[in-house]
């Protein structure tokens, strides 16, 4: 069984919400939402990119459309996300929403516990293991590009001037998305949590508060929500958004 929750919050500055996140079926783009779920299950965070058309559409129907999908053993997730893609493409050139954009980070868990790693764009994927985090999604963005490359340093990468140009992501006419898709391996083993969030959660956390607010002796819930307002305390101007995903053993 996993036990799974998840909060989406406008923000400090934003006066609509373009993010949303899914939890097995169910896709939410306000308020929170906790559920214990059973394998196969697919929990997801998806950040519809402003400056484009339709973001909050973008967001909800690619949620919708992953939540279709029955992870297992023998799923072609790049053929399923790349499905999704055109399907948000098409929807954009017929709804007068032309370039609808959105991210998409996702954890996809097998009938056998096996979690596969979706990523297209710069929400991110965590593991919180042992109290240290670790970020396992790989940011699609041209300032991950000019750090890994050696242009500039890691501190430079969080206030940078192009801190929001991103690679092509679900739904964009100019280029077709490239998904990181990755087993996690060994899975997830009692006392982990997997945190997947959009970029107006970790832009505005430092590994160490995000230690520092999931070590508290508080129900996940509450955890996710201290994060929630770290964020926007913090100076989040964007919407915010985190799901956490834990397992137990039933009795």
């Amino acid at each position: 069984m996993f036990y799974c929750c998840g909060i989406t919050d406008t923000g400090a500055v934003r006066d609509h919400n373009e993010d949303a996140f899914l939890i097995n079926r169910i896709v939410m783009s306000s308020a929170e939402m906790e559920s214990s779920v059973r394998a196969p299950m697919i929990a997801a965070v998806a950040d519809g990119v402003a400056g484009e058309t339709s973001g909050e559409v973008a967001s909800r129907l690619a949620l919708e459309l992953l939540s279709t999908i029955k992870p297992g053993p023998k799923t072609d997730y790049e053929k399923k996300i790349m499905g999704i893609h055109k399907t948000l493409q098409r929807y954009g050139v017929t709804h007068d929403t032309v370039n609808m954009q959105t991210t998409l980070c996702a954890v996809a868990i097998d009938i056998e516990g096996n979690a596969v790693m979706i990523n297209v764009g710069d929400s991110r994927l965590y593991l919180y293991r042992g109290g240290r985090i670790k970020q396992l999604s790989r940011d699609q963005s041209l300032v991950q590009f000019l750090y890994e490359h050696g242009h500039i340093t890691s501190e430079e990468r969080i206030n940078h001037a192009q801190k929001n140009v991103i690679f092509p992501v679900m739904g964009s006419l100019a280029q077709e998305p490239k998904p990181q898709i990755a087993p996690i391996e060994g899975g997830l083993s009692h006392g982990d949590i997997l945190i997947i969030c959009s970029d107006g959660l970790s832009d505005h956390l430092t590994a160490g508060e995000f230690e520092e607010l999931l070590a508290q002796p508080k129900k996940l819930p509450k955890r996710l929500a201290d994060m929630v307002k770290r964020a926007i305390d913090n100076g989040s101007r964007d919407n915010v958004t985190v799901v956490g995903v834990t397992c137990f053993n039933e009795d």
